[in-house]
Order: structure tokens, then sequence, then C-alpha cells
């Protein structure tokens, strides 16, 4: 191939005044301005510092093919204008007309890469901008991040930022566009602002502009007050939040504020929602107003807005960026002592206290175990309660009282503590097919032992349904040796439960506890329950396919996306259960392509619902609750052994 050198531009310079040291051949005027470099007629793009690179032909020995020596100039005192060589061809028109081709191709050859460099450059940087979720406004110095902190940067006055991407070859040259990092997530934190939770994982592209959006916190502050005026100094306000969890919304513990000198508390950093607050109760110490051996007093727990029943209490509902201000009164009211004997309690076993007023459980009131006198002792003010004891342990125990306070000291009849529960499993397998029906081994105290039949693929936990339950959950009993292959649920205290059922072969068909159905009521245990939990196992499960319209099409995979660490799904498929229907909650992530496929269904009618973000707040077990979702979604009937096929829209309401 022949070889060439064709300049093309031109620049007004003095030769001698130019910055780079001139090469062999090439007039420094020459080198200023040449865009890049020429190798065989191939545009090789180069750093700011460009030149040209010659053949390894020497300066002064011409090319007898193209009949082109360089020559510098004789007069180097006049400023040059345009390109500063001679061409001396032997057949003069056939070289201007070549000097004209070549000429011609080469300025098409820098507009091309002139384009390239600058495609190269957007694509080499990763931009967007953080934005309130609620105005939308960009969110000035908000500090944008990836998860393992090696890129940060803050946000400028418009809330915009932008990540310089690496560009390096084998050589460690940055001539190359082509990330080498593992960045593929960006967050952003700003104080004032929260993640919102309805929102996926932002995903950093290079070459196109991202929005992360940020939730305003919601705040509650208001003082605890006494019905003097008088601030209330060192109580304790706790807040409740209104969560779903396992499909049943519950009130949840969501932080506490010890009250000022002023009686002020403040709660920040709240997401949307609905709350409740409650004060803890306090006794009265100041050596002022209490008499050595005299009455006692304190202050009962208070429920917002001044109730003192946690079921009656007022909801604030929260919305982003609210400021909500709520004054809670207080009343010192005498406090008496109390006490229960227990029975028969351990005396090397731990023991949790917890009182209830009226028998609605919730927070505020407290008493203690006195181990050495084996009994439950504190104060309590006038009023009605249900004082409730469990032990902690293998052996676990449960037992309850109720206890009248009326404006004297009280004595509680004595509390027997039953064992807590522990019913049997029975499993009835109705498989077609014969796989599984083998032994396998658990682990037990770090030795292996033999099991057998549904030890080896069914999973069975019992977690409480109530608010303020009992703590603890239940799981079965692991194997205490070779071939103990019976499933018993064990230490279930009195109370109201869920039960979570996982199989590895087919699915539950039926769960069942004295004829009620335990996969779709609470499983209700008494003192010294002993009902067998019936349970049918199946495998001639359902089939469900299908596609999610309405989404972008995922980015081309490039050597930068295969590196990342982690690319979340592009949507969440959840399949719910008619309140009359059999079935069980299930929820999957949708695959690259825009497809889903689940071959392990429990036949059933579902509700069928497609979101863009992972939903966490689907109370699929609350047939009231889940009437807000009637008119979304699919339904879609599954029929055993058969396959069905949808195709879903996003749900753009539940983002």
């Amino acid at each position: 191939m022949p070889h060439f050198c064709i300049p093309i531009c031109g620049h007004r310079s003095h030769p001698d005044r130019s910055p780079f040291p001139a090469e062999e051949g090439v007039s420094r005027a020459d080198q200023k301005c040449l865009p890049g470099d020429f190798r065989a007629g191939r545009l090789t793009p180069n750093r700011k510092e460009v030149k040209l690179v010659q053949n390894d032909r020497p300066a002064n020995q011409s090319n007898p093919r193209l009949g082109v020596t360089p020559l510098r100039k004789a007069d180097r005192s006049s400023d040059q204008t345009g390109p500063s060589w001679i061409f001396v061809c032997p057949v003069i028109q056939r070289a201007f007309l070549l000097v004209v081709l070549l000429t011609t191709g080469y300025a098409c050859l820098a507009q091309t890469s002139s384009q390239s460099l600058q495609q190269d450059e957007q694509q080499s940087s990763i931009k967007g901008t953080v934005v309130n979720a609620v105005t939308h406004a960009p969110i000035a110095r908000a500090l944008v991040l990836t998860p393992d902190n090696s890129y940060a940067m803050l946000t400028d006055g418009e809330g915009h930022f932008e990540f310089a991407l690496p560009k390096v070859d084998s050589n460690n040259t940055l001539v190359e566009s082509r990330y080498t990092f593992g960045l593929s997530v960006l967050i952003a934190r700003k104080p004032g602002f929260l993640d919102d939770p309805n929102v996926r994982l932002i995903e950093a592209t290079p070459g196109s502009e991202i929005t992360i959006p940020l939730l305003p916190e919601a705040l509650i502050k208001g003082r605890v007050i006494l019905s003097e005026a008088d601030p209330a100094l060192g109580i304790t306000v706790q807040i409740f939040s209104r969560q779903v969890q396992e499909g049943m919304l519950k009130w949840v513990p969501a932080g506490s504020a010890r009250a000022n000198s002023n009686g002020e508390f403040r709660f920040a950093e709240l997401l949307p929602g609905t709350y409740k607050l409650v004060t803890n109760e306090l006794l009265d110490n100041d050596p002022a107003a209490t008499v050595p051996g005299g009455q006692q007093y304190g202050f009962p727990p208070i429920y917002y807005p001044g109730v003192s029943d946690f079921a009656a209490a007022g909801t604030i509902q929260l919305a982003a960026g609210q400021i909500l201000q709520a004054d809670i009164p207080l009343t010192r009211q005498p406090y008496y002592p109390v006490r229960i004997t227990v029975a028969n309690a351990d005396l090397n076993a731990g023991m949790n206290i917890t009182v209830s007023v009226q028998g609605h459980r919730g927070p505020g009131y407290s008493l203690g175990y006195n181990a050495e006198k084996q009994r439950v002792e504190g104060l309590l003010p006038h009023g009605n309660y249900l004082v409730e004891a469990s032990t902690f342990g293998q052996n676990s125990a449960f037992g309850a009282v109720h206890l009248s306070v009326a404006g004297a000291p009280a004595e509680g009849p004595g509390l027997t503590l039953t064992p807590n529960s522990s019913i049997s499993v029975h499993v009835v397998e109705e498989f077609t097919s014969t796989d599984g029906h083998g032994s396998g081994t658990w682990n037990v105290g770090g030795r292996s032992v033999t099991v057998h039949g549904p030890r080896l693929y069914l999973q069975i936990n019992a977690e409480t349904a109530d608010d303020f339950g009992q703590p603890g959950n239940a799981s079965l009993r692991p194997p205490s040796g070779a071939n103990d292959d019976p499933l018993v649920l064990e230490n279930l205290a009195p109370g109201r439960y869920w039960l979570r059922l996982h199989s590895s072969r087919g699915y539950v068909a039926a769960a069942t506890m004295g004829g009620v159905d335990v996969l779709h009521e609470p499983l209700i245990v008494a003192p010294g329950s002993s009902t067998p939990i019936e349970v049918t196992m199946r495998d001639d499960s359902a089939e469900l396919d299908g596609t999610v319209a309405g989404l972008a099409a995922p980015p081309a995979m490039t050597e930068s996306t295969v590196s990342s660490r982690f690319s979340p799904p592009q949507a969440w498929v959840y399949c719910i259960p008619l309140p009359d229907s059999p079935g069980q909650f299930e929820q999957f992530g949708l695959s690259p392509d825009g497809k889903f496929n689940s071959q392990a269904m429990a036949p059933g009618t579902y509700r069928v619902l497609a979101s863009k973000n992972q939903q966490t707040n689907f109370p699929y077990r609350d047939a009231e609750a889940m009437k807000a979702f009637d008119a979304k979604g699919q339904v879609v009937h599954l029929s055993a052994g058969q396959k069905t096929s949808v195709q879903l829209q996003i749900i753009p309401s539940i983002e």
C-alpha cells in the first residue's frame, strides 16, 4: 500500500515560536496544524498533543512512487499561511489530481474522526441530575456516589453531576472510550432527603442522562405537657409505623425520642406513611414533690392525641416533606405497688412480662420479675390489666392473669406457667412422580443423620399475626437422630400465627387445623393445643409465563455492562391469590428480555400485577385492604398441570 502524508489545514504562526520541538523533515508550523497521526493512510486519534508520524523512510528521501518530497520553506522569516509542503511531481497534472483526491479524503476522515471523538466524549462520562421527587426541583450540593464509595461528587447549584470515566488502552494511554470499572449503580445523599422506597436502583449508563429522585423527609415535632402546662422532663416518646409484613398490616416500632428540658421532642427522616405516638410511663422521682414512704406518683402512658389505649389512638398520615406538630398532654397520677406470685417458675430461666390495659395489647406499661422471690412486681395506676409472662429457652412456658388496681396496693392471683404447645404436622403426599422418594442427610450437632420423606423438602414456620403478640416464632423441631422423620412445630405460645410453608418439591395443595384453612386464616393456638396440622402435597403444578409491555428496551450488552456487579430486574410480577381461591402468593423479577416464567405455581385464581419497582406493601393476606387493587392487573385462573400465558401492563398507580 502506498504511504502518504497530506496536510490540509492552514495555521498562521511563526515557525520558531511553536512550543513543540521540530521533527526531522517537518517544520514546527507544519506540526502545529496537524490534528492527528497518519500511518499508511489510516487516521489514528491521538491525545491533545498531536504530531505527524512519518514513514520509516528518512525525511530527505523522496518517494519514487508518488514523486512527493517534503522540503522546508526557504524563507523562515515570514509568517506561514497554509500547509508548508512542496510537492515535486514528474507529471504535474497527475500529481495535482492525486493531491486533490487525497486532500478531499483526508477532510472526510478528519470530519469523521471529530464526530467519533465527540461521541467517545459523550460515552466516556456518566451525567445526570438529582431532583426533589415531589416538586421535581433540582437539589444542589447532594452527594452522588457508588455503593462502594469508589466514586463520589457533589452536585452543582443546578443539581447536575458528571463522572468522567477513565479511557485506557493496553499501554495505559488515555485514548479509548471504554470504561473498565464496575460502576453500574448510583445513589444520592442529602440531609433532609431520603431514598424513595418505590424507585428502583438507578443504573448508570455511559452517554445517557439519568435522574436520581430523593424524597423530602417528613417531620413530627411536639411537646409533652403536664396538665398544669409545665413541661414534662425526661419523658420518652415512641413512634410506631404501619407496615406490611408477610402480607399483613402491622404496627412496628420506628424509634423513640427523649423530650428535652422544655418537653420538646422531634422525629426526623420519616417516609410518607401512617404513624402513632405514645409516651412511656415515668415515675415522678422529684425529691421536692415526693415524701419518703408516702404515696408515689407517676405519668401513665398517653397515646396521641390524648387517650389511654393504643387501639383508640389517632393515626397520623404523613406526606413527603410534611411537618406535623403533635403535642401530648400528660396527667400525674398515683401509682400503687402490685405483685403476682409465679407458682412454678424456673429459677434459672429468664422471663418476659407484658402488661396490657383491659386486655388490649399495646406498648406503654411495664412490670418486672423478681427471680429470688419468684414473683412479678412493680407499680401501676388505677385500672384493669392483663399481665402475661413467658420464659425463654428450649422448654419455654407461658402464663397470664388479670389484675385489678383500685386505689390501693394490689396482689393478683397466682400465675401458673404452662409449657408452650408442640403441634404435629401430618403430611399426605399425592405425588404422581416417584422422584424424590429417597433419603437425605441432616446436620445435627456437627454429625450427619439420615432423614426421609417430607423432612427432606418441607420447611414450616409460624409467625405471630398480632401487632403486639408474644415475642419469638416457632419452627420445626430438628431431627434428634437417624430416621427421626416426624414433623413437629415446637414452642408455640398461645396466640394467633401465620404459617409459612416452603417446599422444594411440588406445592402445598392444602393445610388445615381442626377444619380451618390455615393457608388463608391465622392458626389459633390455645394453652395446651395439640390438634395436628394436616398438609396435602401435590406435584401437578401449574405454569405461568408471559411478557410485560411498556418497558424500554434493555441496553445492549457491552464489556462494561457485562462487568457490572449488579443489575436489578426491569420489572416485578406479583401473583396474589383471590380471597376465596386456593393458591399462594408469588413474586419474581422479569428477565432482561421482558419475559417471566414460573413452573411451580399452585393451581388457583390469582390477580397478577406488574410493577417497575419492587413492592413491599402488598397486604395480600388482608382481603379488605386488597380491595384497592380490584381494578388493577389481570385475574388469571391456573389449572393443575396446565400452562397459562399472559401479557401484562405496568401498573403506574402502585409505583
